[in-house]
């Protein structure tokens, strides 16, 4: 009998393979058993800054550490076997200088063994996406609405809905192309923007709140689960997980205060 051929983890030119191909499918995790769940079904596997608010109930990205990615990101890789694992750089990590980039994001990938990281921002972030991919360090960009910088954004507002602003996000996505990123995501942009970056662009681009003529699609695992509390309006829900988790719990803690949990056969002899 012959032994199983070992599992191939999807790299960076598979994705920018992937350009107006089979759409990317796309998904956060930031434990192991989530990982694994996701693993045989998507291309790439995202451990996203959101991880601060959906597990460590932060109010925003911004106070996700370097450290706490890199847990989340060695649990994500123990979990999976054949996505490729990209780690969002957190905010403060990467904007000071190409070098300061440079040193946390080979930390990030020495540590975890992931297969790329992924910054936002578009003109202002190229410099230091070639300073990275120069060195081996391969960079998923991501533009539009960028979570980190919603303090000068004034909130989570969609990106695009004055035509005027659209040149500098379509230069933006060039920017991020031509400084050697790999993909790029693009979010919370109006429908008729993203489907222009998208056509300006010969990486593939990645929607979440964008349109379904992006080359791929990500979305936040809690939120398509139903696991979240308020989640964005462009999510479809493909689960309701979370009541039946609450109903669960509570028929287990009525099991506990009645005597009945655990039973005889479920207790050591």
């Amino acid at each position: 009998m012959s032994a199983q051929a070992p599992i191939r983890r999807i790299t960076v030119p598979d994705i920018a393979g992937r350009k107006a191909q089979t759409p990317i499918v796309a998904l956060t995790a930031y434990t192991a058993p989530m990982a694994a769940m996701v693993d045989p079904h998507a291309e790439v596997i995202l451990v996203g800054d959101s991880l601060g608010m959906v597990i460590h109930g932060l109010p925003s990205t911004i106070g996700v550490t370097l450290d706490m990615m890199i847990l989340h990101g060695q649990a994500v890789m123990r979990g999976s076997q054949r996505a490729m694992v990209v780690i969002d750089m957190p905010f403060g990590s990467y904007e000071e200088s190409p070098e300061q980039a440079f040193r946390n994001a080979a930390r990030v990938m020495a540590e975890t063994g992931a297969g790329a990281v992924k910054l936002e921002g578009g003109t202002r972030m190229a410099d230091t996406i070639a300073f990275l991919t120069q060195r081996g360090i391969p960079v998923m960009g991501h533009i539009g609405l960028t979570p980190q910088a919603t303090n000068t954004m004034g909130g989570f507002k969609t990106q695009g809905r004055d035509d005027a602003t659209w040149p500098a996000h379509i230069a933006d996505a060039r920017a991020v192309q031509q400084a050697g990123a790999f993909s790029l995501v693009v979010e919370g942009v109006m429908e008729e923007l993203a489907v222009k970056i998208t056509e300006a662009v010969t990486i593939p681009t990645i929607g979440i709140g964008a349109s379904a003529r992006c080359d791929g699609q990500i979305l936040v695992l809690d939120d398509m689960l139903g696991l979240s509390g308020r989640v964005p309006r462009f999510v479809r829900k493909f689960g309701d997980l979370g009541p039946r988790a609450e109903n669960a719990i509570a028929e287990y803690a009525q099991a506990v205060r009645d005597r009945s949990f655990p039973a005889a056969e479920q207790t050591y002899r």
